[in-house]
């Protein structure tokens, strides 16, 4: 499921340096990043019929250097090329002095102001920069920003911190970020992807052997693995072959999570689901039974996977349910929403069966009782504590698993920030562990389903138009697509 490393941008500095301690060009890796960024620069250009017009935003360092490398294969190939630099040529790394030059020589204009159409490349600040964007820059990121024109982003906006996704101050609110090697942690982290747009990878050189080396904090969701987690089907199975699944969600006035997450488990394949709930409106599918805790333990005997906590609310009575459902699980769970607000409070609590835990941002918090400051290294501490896996909603969304490196998924999109598309995806996760994918091959399937759908939906009806029920009559419409 790994897909690309990701780490941070000191980690790339360090192997960048050792490479080239070891006998590696600088000057050759910035000429090939040039030419890759022109490569891309030229597709963008070309794919939205846009004026063959750059313009290169250069600051002090290496970054600019790789813009005005960019600049002269662009020029090379007829395109009108400008650049806007903030400081004295005698200011900037030998590298970039040295493409400056180059640049003047091939015809590249100097100007002071940004144009109002073409593309505008960012090599103000590179992965290296520390801190909040300082004057001329902060006040050229402003502009930029303000253009409504194109935004490609060398290696990392400028601004944006590369170990962490500190935004401190301004940064440049980028298209695409054309990162070198690998994507930086900083994309990821913090307010990371309210900035980075698209991720275009850049081969610049680096032997694949350093990556090799380097030290991972996560590891980029592999979209063409997925698929082939997807559960066989025989042609011969029966409904609890399918998968049945113990639900204990709902209750008055929030039976909508219950129904949601239930038929999202029906979509994604699940055979038969047992909602522990007296309340029987809603779809004739779900089979209702009255709580009574010697039932749900005979029925864990022949089910496959529990379902627990959406809408249950927090009253005594939904606590005594979550805790002897806690204390005597036979079968692998899924546990969201109000189950995690019991979980929290149950600070000792070890699992006996595999367990998914889909907390946001605040749920984390909760359970870990602490600030989400470090969140690849606390949610990992806490997998390990609890044997757990831990699929950590957001924008990206985090996957956390017992002795196995973390992983990040880029599918979805503003559009599920809506009520009720976590218990959807509880409902799909619930499925698979249903039909026999173990806790993180589910974690990884089901959120990578649950975005796709996110993304196909929003095609038509846009982030601002989507709803829960949405996903749920989508979900088989994307399955059909990829088997």
């Amino acid at each position: 499921m790994e897909g690309q490393k990701v780490i941070t941008a000191s980690e790339m500095a360090r192997i960048e340096k050792a490479s080239i301690d070891a006998g590696a060009s600088d000057a050759a890796y910035m000429n090939e990043a040039g030419k890759a960024i022109a490569e891309i620069t030229h597709e963008f250009i070309s794919q939205h019929h846009l004026e063959r017009k750059v313009t290169l935003l250069v600051g002090k360092g290496n970054n600019g250097g790789d813009a005005f490398v960019a600049g002269c294969y662009l020029l090379e190939h007829h395109y009108q090329v400008l650049a806007i630099a903030l400081f004295k040529q005698q200011e900037v790394s030998p590298l970039s002095n040295k493409h400056w030059k180059m640049f003047e020589k091939l015809g590249g204009k100097f100007v002071s102001e940004l144009p109002s159409d073409g593309v505008l490349l960012d090599g103000l600040l590179g992965t290296g920069a520390a801190g909040p964007a300082k004057e001329p820059i902060a006040s050229l990121i402003e502009k930029a920003n303000a253009s409504n024109l194109p935004l490609l982003a060398i290696d990392i906006p400028s601004g944006l911190g590369g170990n962490d996704g500190h935004a401190e101050g301004v940064v440049i609110q980028a298209t695409y970020t054309l990162y070198l090697g690998v994507p930086k942690a900083g994309f990821f982290l913090g307010l990371g992807m309210d900035f980075t747009g698209g991720l275009i990878g850049c081969d610049f050189g680096l032997d694949p052997s350093w990556i090799e080396k380097a030290k991972g904090v996560a590891f980029l969701l592999d979209d063409a693995k997925m698929p082939t987690l997807l559960p066989h089907v025989a042609p011969t199975r029966h409904k609890y072959e399918a998968g049945y699944i113990l639900a204990l969600a709902g209750s008055p006035g929030m039976m909508g999570a219950a129904h949601m997450a239930c038929m999202a488990a029906y979509r994604t394949g699940a055979g038969i689901i047992r909602l522990f709930q007296e309340e029987e409106s809603g779809p004739e599918e779900i089979v209702h039974s009255a709580w009574d805790p010697h039932h749900f333990d005979e029925e864990q005997n022949r089910a496959k996977a529990l379902l627990l906590g959406p809408g249950i609310g927090r009253s005594n009575e939904a606590k005594e349910k979550m805790t002897y459902i806690l204390d005597h699980m036979k079968i692998p769970a899924i546990i969201d929403a109000d189950g995690l607000f019991f979980l929290a409070q149950l600070k000792n609590h070890v699992f006996k069966t595999p367990v998914i835990l889909t907390p946001h941002r605040k749920e984390m918090e909760r359970l870990l009782d602490e600030e989400l400051n470090d969140p690849i290294s606390q949610c990992q501490k806490y997998a390990e504590e609890k044997s757990a896996t831990i699929v950590l909603k957001g924008a990206p969304t985090f996957i956390f698993h017992p002795g196995k490196p973390a992983l990040i998924m880029l599918r979805g999109g503003p559009g599920l920030a809506k009520a009720g598309t976590g218990d959807v995806l509880t409902g799909i996760i619930a499925a698979y562990l249903a039909q026999g994918l173990e806790t993180r091959e589910a974690a990884a399937l089901g959120s990578w389903l649950h975005g796709l759908v996110g993304e196909r939906i929003c095609l038509d009806k846009t982030e601002y138009g989507l709803i829960a029920t949405d996903l749920i009559e989508m979900i088989p419409e994307v399955l059909r697509e990829i088997v």
